[in-house]
């Protein structure tokens, strides 16, 4: 029994040291692996060359405004007496808008007619007095003739007869004045009823029903009218992109509340100065601002949908190709400003081998490839480690205080 024991603790005694060794070898792969990892493999990320649509575009910022828009005034000092119109009502030219008290005016008309009554009566009674100088001085030339009477009494004749005439062209006169008058007083008159001056959409009521306006100083303003059946877009064109634009070049826009629908058109106009052009005193240029011109584009609006005051983000075509060969912008390897281009495309052994390519329009984000790839072609973008493989994770160091 002793000697059976004796074998037994021996045996263990051996495989003690043998476990302890392998425990101290995995513990030192462990360490090597954690703190020394081995360089994984690596993988390309790639984009693929497909047929596609490619636009170069100026990027700007724009306002939406009414085609046309006019603030309807008095003219006509006194009281708003009525207001027929509500904001968002669509209203035809010639329509009453407001009316304004014109007791004042409708005096004023009665003063100017009367006056020019008088002034056409007055004129009767010059006419008859005409007509008796015309005779008493025809029969004093007869008489005189006839040396019948003194040279003297012929004389004064003819005299009244020049006087009567004189004062028949100063009724004239005050007729006409008394006339114009009377015609000045029936357009202030008229001025008292506010008639709008175009179709439009009210969108904006200036003044209420009730309120005392004065158009001595300056118009007042009653509502504001607005065309919206067709929208312009006013887009502020940087300097560094103005040059490149014209009138006529495609355009299309989207506001904020439908990013996903576009709306085409063509550039009108751009305008030869900034805005600042209006307030600007100094022939000096401030080179720390910036500088935008306005460019002018016309839409459609038939639904309503375009409102003044939205912003459009709006892209001015410069150039488009369409069905042609694409590739991420990013791929694409230059050497100088004009020097030859290339790619680095993955082979059929995954390998990537460099080539050299002809490119076409380039936004900066796609690029037209012309000569060198074809569809189906994958091209490298940057590299990265393996799939399923991650970089080591070490701990973070102590910090002492």
């Amino acid at each position: 029994m002793t000697s059976t024991a004796s074998k037994l603790s021996n045996f263990f005694g051996r495989w003690r040291y043998v476990l302890a060794a392998l425990l101290l070898l995995g513990l030192a792969v462990g360490v090597k692996f954690y703190f020394f990892p081995t360089n994984k493999a690596l993988a390309f990320v790639t984009a693929t060359a497909v047929l596609g649509d490619l636009e170069q575009s100026v990027l700007a910022t724009g306002t939406l405004q009414a085609f046309k828009q006019v603030s309807v005034g008095a003219q006509a000092s006194g009281q708003v007496k009525s207001l027929n119109v509500a904001l968002g009502d669509s209203i035809q030219k010639g329509q009453l808008i407001a009316e304004i008290d014109a007791m004042k005016q409708e005096n004023d008309l009665r003063n100017t007619q009367a006056a020019l009554l008088s002034a056409e009566a007055l004129l009767g009674s010059r006419q008859a007095l005409l007509k008796q100088a015309e005779l008493n001085f025809q029969r004093q030339k007869e008489l005189l003739t006839a040396d019948a009477i003194a040279r003297q009494t012929y004389e004064q004749a003819e005299a009244t007869l020049g006087t009567t005439r004189a004062d028949i062209k100063t009724s004239e006169a005050q007729i006409s004045q008394a006339r114009i008058a009377a015609d000045t007083a029936q357009v202030n008159l008229s001025y008292t009823r506010i008639l709008a001056p175009m179709d439009g959409v009210v969108v904006a009521l200036v003044a209420r029903q009730g309120q005392t306006v004065n158009a001595n100083q300056s118009a007042p303003i009653i509502i504001k009218l607005a065309l919206l059946d067709t929208i312009t877009v006013k887009a502020q064109i940087s300097e560094a992109d103005v040059v490149r634009v014209k009138p006529g070049q495609k355009v299309y826009f989207t506001i904020l509340g439908a990013p996903d629908k576009r709306y085409y058109t063509t550039l009108r106009s751009v305008e030869p100065a900034p805005d600042s052009i209006v307030t600007d005193t100094a022939t000096t240029v401030n080179t720390a601002t910036a500088i935008y011109y306005n460019g002018l584009l016309d839409v459609p609006n038939p639904d309503g949908l375009l409102r003044i005051s939205m912003t459009a983000q709006v892209y001015v075509v410069l150039n488009e190709a369409k069905g042609v060969i694409t590739i991420p912008s990013a791929a694409i390897t230059q050497s100088g400003r004009r020097g030859a281009a290339s790619v680095r495309v993955v082979n059929a052994e995954g390998k990537a081998e460099k080539r050299e390519i002809k490119v076409g329009m380039n936004n900066n984000v796609n690029a037209e490839i012309l000569e060198g790839l074809a569809v189906g072609d994958k091209v490298v973008l940057s590299e990265a480690a393996a799939p399923g493989t991650q970089a080591p994770q070490r701990p973070a160091p102590r910090m002492r205080f």
